[in-house]
């Protein structure tokens, strides 16, 4: 019986430039949704305070902490994979970051109606599900 040593043929999947233009492409993505949904989140707050300043305030703290909250999940993500960060620290950083924004909105539904915390979790929740979005259209287009 024969036996061969050696490696498997072949390299990478990509080429340096194709996970280049894909970093890029995140990173525009990244910068685009959080620009598009404070801006949108602005505006259907002020427009909310319009009927009750604070409803209002509770939906511009949940885009505020939502657009804030999508950033550092990501930068958390990309110093993982890139190797500057353990695991440990990984999940303590996500443990800290969810026990602060889940008290927000108690905090600010003990200052008012318990619904409120509908609204801060709408407007908490915007930046991820448009980001969700544009990830999908970006997949299907295959660029």
């Amino acid at each position: 019986m024969k036996v061969e040593e050696g490696t498997f043929p072949g390299g990478p999947n990509t080429t340096s430039g194709d996970s280049d233009s894909a970093l890029r492409s995140y990173f525009a993505r990244k910068r685009a949704i959080s620009l598009r949904s404070s801006l949108f989140l602005i505006g259907v707050s002020v427009l909310v305070a319009v009927v009750s300043p604070k409803l209002g305030l509770d939906l511009a703290v949940g885009g505020v902490l939502g657009v804030a909250n999508m950033l550092v999940v990501m930068r958390n993500n990309e110093r993982l994979v890139d190797g500057r960060r353990s695991r440990g620290i990984f999940a303590a950083s996500n443990m800290v970051r969810i026990f602060v924004v889940a008290a927000v909105p108690v905090i600010l539904a003990s200052h008012g109606s318990w619904w409120s915390m509908g609204i801060y979790f709408a407007g908490f929740f915007t930046p991820l599900a448009w980001y969700s979005v544009e990830l999908q259209r970006w997949y299907r287009r295959g660029t």
